[in-house]
């Protein structure tokens, strides 16, 4: 199957599962992102959509010889509705949205194109640029282009999405070595 690439600008990453795969219901294990672009990131969009097109055009073998007129588009507008028909969230407004994912682990470099091998520098908030890939898909009647999750680079730090957890040091206070105050 064939498989359009992209390399996107500098973007918002969300809802990061890109050290560590995570399962959802039921399905098998899979590195994923929520990709954040700035609307005003216009090369990046009509790369994105090219490369849908180019999909779709390619789709023919998948779908019995035929191109479908329209196929489930993988880009959303963040200041729209869901797919599902819910709200974004706030980090989506001014962005376009696309949902990434892969079975293989993507490879993952900072601005320096140096490996990044401390989950703690991956988070949801962070800036970066990915390489997607666009395929055609048609499975239990759903049709539509997908996109998969090669690398990401890091490009920078930002301010953390979805209730961050506090540091430990933020939190607690040393604790003397006397068992009265331990309530033991």
């Amino acid at each position: 199957m064939n498989s359009f690439r992209v390399v996107t600008g500098t973007c918002r990453l969300s809802y990061v599962n890109i050290m560590t795969p995570r399962a959802r219901d039921g399905q098998e294990p899979k590195y994923s992102a929520c990709i954040l672009i700035p609307k005003t990131d216009v090369k990046t969009v009509n790369a994105i959509k090219k490369a849908c097109e180019d999909a779709r055009l390619g789709s023919a073998e998948l779908f019995g010889g035929k191109v479908p007129a329209n196929l489930r588009s993988p880009l959303h507008d963040g200041d729209g509705e869901m797919p599902n028909g819910g709200e974004y969230g706030p980090e989506c407004k001014g962005h376009w949205v696309l949902n990434a994912s892969s079975k293989r682990k993507p490879g993952i470099v900072d601005r320096n194109v140096m490996p990044i091998l401390e989950s703690e520098q991956v988070y949801s908030g962070m800036y970066a640029r990915v390489e997607l890939a666009f395929y055609p898909y048609n499975t239990q009647g759903n049709k539509g282009i997908g996109v998969g999750l090669n690398n990401v680079q890091k490009i920078k730090d930002g301010e953390v999405l979805g209730g961050a957890a506090s540091k430990p040091e933020d939190v607690f206070t040393a604790v003397e070595d006397d068992d009265d105050d331990l309530g033991l």
